[in-house]
């Protein structure tokens, strides 16, 4: 058995948007709902993964997000050089997910293949599809792919001991989960599988979605992965910080130990 990983939810930023935005199904939600936008971090004394890394300055410019902390600021709080980052995990290339990649200039970047065949697609020729992406988050991925960083795997694959990539899809063709063993079990970084824990508990999804089943499917592909149904963690999902919130006292505002139980929902 390899050593657990310390797991680390870390808020790059927030937005508030229409509740009934969040969900496919079901009657018009009133008022609005906060969306954070995070990422992820994994570490024991072999490796330290990077799951995946916001949206650049220059995206959430034109897009109205305001990033309050950087990627490799974001690892320096909890005292890691961005230079010590052996792995970026790349859950799928949308514009939240994918920028600032040269940020962790030492690391390995894994991402679907299915996903880099979707963007690079005729697909992406419909505003109705690209808008979701950053032409530059794309053509910087093929750039460090022409450097040798790049891993473009095929469903599921073993970043190390104790960390396994699986390919579910629904929301884009090549979305990616993450299961990461730590010292409670196997914790499943869902990403966008699964943005907030009431699109699971109701099996109503996000509806930012390219194959419905895919994303239904997903759901039961999440749990059976996951040691229990409190080891999942949603992609967008705010209670991700209060939940955490009472074994992190001792993080920097805005990041959580997912390795510690969190409180009841």
């Amino acid at each position: 058995m390899s050593d657990p990983f310390e797991l680390f939810a870390i808020r790059l930023g927030h937005v508030d948007r229409p509740a009934r935005d969040n969900f496919l199904n079901g009657p018009a939600r009133e008022g609005t709902m906060r969306m954070d936008f995070d990422m992820w971090l994994a570490r024991n004394d072999e490796r330290v993964v990077a799951i995946d890394t916001g949206f650049s300055t220059e995206a959430g410019a034109h897009r109205r997000r305001t990033l309050e902390r950087s990627p490799q600021d974001a690892v320096r709080e909890l005292g890691i050089d961005p230079r010590e980052v052996t792995d970026v995990v790349v859950t799928h290339l949308h514009y939240d997910h994918a920028g600032n990649l040269d940020h962790f200039p030492a690391a390995r970047i894994w991402v679907q293949q299915a996903e880099v065949a979707y963007v690079t697609s005729d697909a992406m020729r419909h505003p109705e599809l690209h808008h979701f992406f950053e032409a530059d988050d794309v053509c910087s991925l093929l750039q460090q792919s022409f450097k040798g960083r790049v891993n473009q795997v095929a469903g599921e694959a073993t970043v190390a001991k104790g960390m396994e990539l699986h390919l579910v899809g629904g929301h884009t063709p090549g979305l990616q989960i993450v299961r990461v063993l730590t010292r409670r079990g196997w914790v499943v970084v869902a990403s966008d599988a699964l943005h907030y824990y009431e699109n699971f508990e109701r099996r109503n999804p996000f509806p930012g979605i390219v194959n419905v089943p895919q994303m239904m499917d997903g759901y039961d592909q999440i749990l059976h992965l996951a040691s229990d149904v409190d080891h999942i963690v949603p992609g967008h999902d705010p209670q991700v910080m209060k939940r955490y919130a009472e074994d992190s006292a001792g993080l920097p505002e805005g990041i959580v130990a997912l390795h510690h139980d969190p409180a009841e929902g």
